[in-house]
């Protein structure tokens, strides 16, 4: 690895040349399942066509103007993704941070706009919101904050998957004008809140006047079965923020609202140098219109499930493991132990993988992936899961 590089990252000793759908080839020619889309980036996998064809076509036309003047590919894109969203209208952005950033001055210029001086958000335990000052503040992950202090004040922390906390919070804590909440947690290990909780949280973020302000950025673009998460539980949120699959590869950020949120920003409150730009817009528009096009989301409720049933048959009644859980393509295989090596013992064996939370592998596969390689994910990984108990894995 290159020593010219800021040692941010604690890289794996691959490095890939190029993909086909849910395949990876590495510079030794050797190739790999994608069981991860780069975490949960690329849903088309890779090399797609609609995709390829669309970024091609745009930049031997045009790659970038800023968003002094009008963008037609912006618009077009904004219609699309607020249409599909139920919502009014969009900031486009680089990156899942930045549309979180954009969520969270959304929240406080709302507040101020009410009266409130010091606007609070309540945001979650084991969250994870981005990197940037404000939105590792708002992560629930003491590893992300730790040497950054001080932190941004302006969050109020509550646990995940609990009403009852956050009516605590709203007894006690007049200055609340938003709740931040992923629908499923990603890095916090792959949780899934009891079916009734967005509804819960909607109906309390109306009743004392909160936004409700949902990060999508994992499982949005067709991840969980329907094209947003929350759209699994019959609720809008006031705003949504994606990124990750949206542009497959290609950044882009989203920050969706609707109602009086929509109206909040004006001319000078908020902008971006790159976001929105014409290339990102022709990626994720092609992004859409093959995920609508080709089935995609309701494939990934189907395989989803298909994988669940299988994980669960070969594993389930195993005492290492404590729980199988997920929704679509989104699954978390949680260990009663740390088993953070697997992901290099899986890369040996030409699958990648990812574990979050110290003990759960999380597994994010390319919407596009067959059946045979969904039989070959489970039954590569279930193998290396019993090799890494039976060496004493701990």
């Amino acid at each position: 690895m290159s020593n010219a590089l800021m040692s941010t990252y604690a890289r794996l000793p691959v490095t890939f040349e190029r993909g086909e759908g849910c395949e990876l080839w590495d510079s030794d020619g050797k190739r790999y399942l994608d069981a991860l889309s780069g975490i949960a980036v690329c849903n088309l996998g890779h090399a797609h066509p609609a995709l390829r064809e669309a970024i091609c076509n745009q930049a031997a036309k045009l790659l970038h103007t800023s968003n002094i003047y009008g963008i037609a590919k912006q618009e077009t894109l904004g219609e699309k993704i607020t249409a599909l969203a139920g919502m009014d209208r969009v900031f486009f952005c680089n990156s899942g941070a930045e549309a979180n950033e954009a969520a969270i001055k959304l929240a406080r210029l709302y507040g101020h706009n009410k009266g409130v001086d010091e606007p609070a958000i309540v945001v979650m335990e084991h969250s994870f919101h981005g990197r940037t000052l404000a939105t590792l503040s708002a992560t629930g992950n003491r590893k992300v904050q730790a040497g950054f202090e001080p932190l941004v004040k302006g969050f109020i922390r509550a646990p995940y998957d609990d009403i009852a906390a956050l009516e605590n919070i709203a007894r006690h804590s007049p200055n609340v004008v938003a709740v931040l909440v992923e629908p499923i947690q990603g890095e916090g290990g792959v949780h899934v809140p009891a079916a009734n909780y967005l509804n819960e949280v909607r109906r309390l973020c109306d009743q004392h006047g909160w936004l409700m302000m949902l990060d999508e950025i994992q499982t949005g673009m067709g991840r969980t079965g329907k094209m947003f998460a929350f759209q699994h539980g019959g609720i809008t949120p006031d705003v949504m923020t994606l990124a990750k699959a949206l542009g497959n590869g290609v950044p882009i950020g989203a920050c969706l609202a609707r109602g009086v949120a929509a109206e909040t920003f004006h001319p000078g409150n908020h902008g971006s140098t790159f976001g929105g730009n014409p290339l990102a817009c022709a990626a994720a528009l092609a992004v859409i219109d093959t995920l609508t096009g080709e089935g995609l989301v309701e494939r990934a409720a189907t395989l989803g499930e298909q994988l669940r049933q299988n994980f669960t048959l070969a594993l389930g009644e195993q005492p290492f493991v404590r729980n199988i859980r997920g929704k679509g393509l989104m699954l978390g295989i949680e260990l009663d132990r740390p088993c953070t090596e697997l992901v290099a013992m899986a890369l040996a064996r030409g699958l990648l993988i990812n574990v979050t939370a110290g003990n759960t592998i999380r597994l994010l596969p390319p919407l596009v992936m067959s059946d045979d390689e969904a039989e070959q994910l489970v039954t590569t990984l279930t193998t290396l899961i019993g090799d890494f108990i039976a060496n004493g894995g701990k």
